[in-house]
């Protein structure tokens, strides 16, 4: 979940479910504030379903967990660039977008940019693997797929470890300003 809130919403789901679940809550979540819902303990999110939080057009740029936040400050401002992003946060990963929602995305954007505080090769890798092989969304790609990860190395410790091994707000918006330089050099 991109927050707690998010959490309890999918701790309310689990808890009226037979089946077992993980959680995994992000620790950059704990330092939020966050406006606590009325119904915390009633509320519910749904398992397999994604959520789009920002409409786009040139680009739909997927992601999950605490590096949300950061997706929503890149696209501010790619916005302020003339980059259109749509945000997805896929919210679960088993199971993933059982509707293939982000597919419909790729329709509308085509191309696609996976975000994640994983290494390479880690939970990027299975979303790309769900979306272009079991949703078939290479079929609508006009460019090829990007992910955005952290380093393949052991993260530091503190704040400045978030910054330097895991995706920023600068690494994502100047990787994606190329990918769209590539596909329209002219604007």
């Amino acid at each position: 979940p991109r927050n707690l809130t998010k959490a309890a919403g999918f701790y309310n789901t689990m808890l009226q479910s037979d089946d077992p679940a993980v959680i995994v809550e992000c620790l950059n979540g704990y330092r939020l504030k966050e406006k606590q819902p009325d119904n915390l303990g009633e509320f519910t999110v749904p398992v397999g379903k994604i959520e789009v939080t920002k409409e786009g057009k040139d680009v739909t740029l997927l992601t999950y967990g605490s590096t949300w936040r950061i997706v929503m400050d890149a696209a501010k401002e790619l916005e302020q660039l003339g980059i259109s992003v749509e945000v997805i946060d896929a919210q679960s990963l088993l199971p993933f977008d059982i509707n293939a929602d982000v597919a419909k995305s790729l329709n509308k954007t085509n191309r696609l940019v996976i975000v994640d505080e994983d290494v390479p090769g880690g939970a990027s890798a299975f979303l790309l693997q769900e979306i272009i092989e079991k949703q078939v969304g290479y079929f609508t790609l006009d460019s090829a797929p990007l992910t955005i990860t952290a380093k393949a190395h052991r993260p530091a410790y503190a704040t400045d470890g978030d910054y330097f091994s895991k995706p920023s707000v600068d690494d994502i918006t100047e990787q994606i300003y190329e990918l769209m330089r590539e596909a329209k050099p002219n604007e």
